[in-house]
This record gives C-alpha cells, sequence and structure tokens, in this order.
C-alpha cells in the first residue's frame, strides 16, 4: 500500500487515520494536507456545522474534497457523530430512538444524507451508533429494554442499509459508552435482531471504549471479533472514564492493540480519534503519529 515514489511505511500495514473532529479548527482542504504530510494513509470525515454540512452543501464541494484526498492519496471514512448538527441545542439529538416518529425520522434522513455524501467523496464506509433512548435504558445483552426501543432501532437502521446498498457504501456500527448499545455483544445482538437483512452491518470499533465497558483484554476481543470489523477508532482511556486521550496517557496497550490488528489480518482504516485536542490540531496528529508508528509490529 506504499505510495509511488515512497520508502515503505510501517504505517502501511493498515490504513492509519485520523478523525477530523479532532481538527475542528482546520480547513477541511488544509486538515487533508497536513495530515498526509505527516504520513496518515486515510482521513475519517466528520461532516459537521464548518465543513460538508449535508444541510448546507455547497455545489462542488464534496467533489472537491474528493478530488484533494485522491490527489495526495488518502482514503476517505465517513463519521455521523457531530455533536449539534441536527439540534444546536441537544447533543446528539434527535436519536433513532426517539418517541416521536417524525424525530426519528430526523435521524433516518441524516443518515440518508451521509451515506449519499460518502458516495460523492468515495467513502467507502458510514459509521453510526444507536443514540441514548429518552429514558436512558440500555440494550446490551443483561439489560431489560422495552421491545418499542429494539423494534425503532432495527426499523430505523434496516432503513439505512438499504439506501446504503444503493449507493455501494458500507454502513459500520459503533457502539458507544453512555448510549443504548455500549458493547460489542450489544451489537451483535442488533445483528442477530436483523437477521439476513443485517449481514452488512459491519462493527466500528473503538478500541478505547472496551476500556470503559470493561471488555478486556483488548487484543482478544479485537480477535474475536475479526470477521465484523470494517472500522476501527484508536484513542487512549485513563481510568475507565470516556474522554479520549493520547496514547500513552491512559492504559491502553497500544502495541498489543496494533498486533492484534494485524493479526486480525484488519486491512481498512484505524483512525485516531480525539476529539478533544483539536486546540493543539496539527501537534496533536504528529505526536499520535509518532507513536503508533513508534508501537506498530514491523515484521509483516
Amino acid at each position: 500500500m506504499a505510495r509511488a515514489g515512497r520508502p515503505p511505511n510501517p504505517a502501511d500495514v493498515f490504513q492509519l487515520g485520523y478523525n477530523t473532529n479532532g481538527l475542528a479548527h482546520h480547513r477541511l482542504d488544509e486538515a487533508l494536507v497536513e495530515l498526509a504530510a505527516l504520513g496518515y494513509r486515510g482521513v475519517a470525515i466528520t461532516p459537521d456545522v464548518g465543513a460538508l454540512d449535508p444541510y448546507r452543501l455547497r455545489p462542488g464541494e464534496a467533489a472537491g474534497v474528493a478530488a484533494r484526498a485522491r490527489e495526495l492519496g488518502l482514503a476517505l471514512a465517513l463519521e455521523t457523530g457531530a455533536r449539534y448538527l441536527l439540534d444546536p441545542r441537544r447533543k446528539h439529538r434527535p436519536s433513532l430512538l426517539e418517541d416521536d416518529a417524525a424525530e426519528r425520522e430526523r435521524r433516518v434522513d441524516f443518515l440518508r444524507r451521509s451515506i449519499d455524501l460518502a458516495g460523492e467523496l468515495g467513502a467507502g464506509v458510514v459509521s453510526i451508533w444507536s443514540g441514548s433512548a429518552p429514558d436512558g435504558a440500555r440494550g446490551d445483552p443483561g439489560s431489560k429494554a422495552p421491545a418499542a426501543l429494539w423494534d425503532r432501532l432495527v426499523g430505523g437502521i434496516e432503513l439505512a442499509l438499504e439506501h446504503a446498498r444503493g449507493r455501494g457504501v458500507r454502513l459500520c456500527f459503533e457502539p458507544e459508552p453512555g448510549m443504548f448499545l455500549e458493547r460489542p455483544s450489544g451489537y451483535l445482538e442488533l445483528r442477530r435482531r436483523l437477521g439476513p437483512r443485517g449481514g452488512e452491518l459491519g462493527l466500528t470499533l473503538d478500541v478505547g471504549h472496551l476500556l470503559v465497558t470493561g471488555d478486556l483484554p483488548v487484543g482478544e476481543q479485537i480477535r474475536s471479533l475479526a470477521p465484523f470489523l470494517g472500522h476501527v477508532h484508536l484513542d487512549d482511556i485513563r481510568g475507565g472514564v470516556h474522554e479520549h486521550c493520547m496514547f500513552g496517557t491512559g492504559d491502553l496497550d497500544l502495541g498489543e492493540t496494533l498486533r492484534a490488528l494485524q493479526q486480525a489480518g484488519y486491512a481498512g482504516m484505524a483512525a485516531v480519534e480525539l476529539s478533544r485536542d483539536s486546540h493543539r490540531g496539527i501537534d496533536a496528529a504528529r505526536e499520535a503519529f509518532g507513536l503508533l508508528v513508534k508501537s506498530l509490529p514491523h515484521e509483516t
């Protein structure tokens, strides 16, 4: 996967990427240039109010980003985690679990728009999550969630999967601490409930989240979930608190994590997600890349 004219890079074991939610104060085209110069092979774009807003796309905006990424040799993925894009007052709302059907439809519409945008960008993956239930209920195995919440989630994801199928985009589901489904077992239960209709639903695995939910060891989880992996987020977590931090400042064994991804034969994007580090932008991206390359197994 090394680019022509460049020596082999240990980061090419799989596509090391960076999520633009950690570069919230940078223009997107400039962020792409800087990340490529650092050695990243992919960018996980979080469309937000500042760039690629699905509700206010400028003519040619998506095509321009796609062309720039191709020129720089960057693979793209699309994240749907913008905090206030749908509602300026409520973080990550509305979700697929709202009591109001019209509110749920707003989230489905956003997912459709995101899938269409991914198609324009040439991004093969769109990453989504369940959102939180209005009453805070959890749906992971062992929890007693109302059937209505499962019906809403399954129904909304079925609609998104159908739309993605028609656009040649893969939908990947991320278990997110504090949301209705926060553990890998919740993702597997979702697939079970979807049945044959959910065979295309991949897993977005955030390795830091495993430290929050106690799904350990991280390497063992990666290897067991390998058949479902479609997208990966990389971050460290300290003390089980859901706050993404720089590698080496928390409890993640980065070397073991990357080794497990390699052993699992993972060939997709593994994107650094440091949404709290936008204030130091490219410096954080540079530091993360250096730590990743240093920790990657060099024997392939």
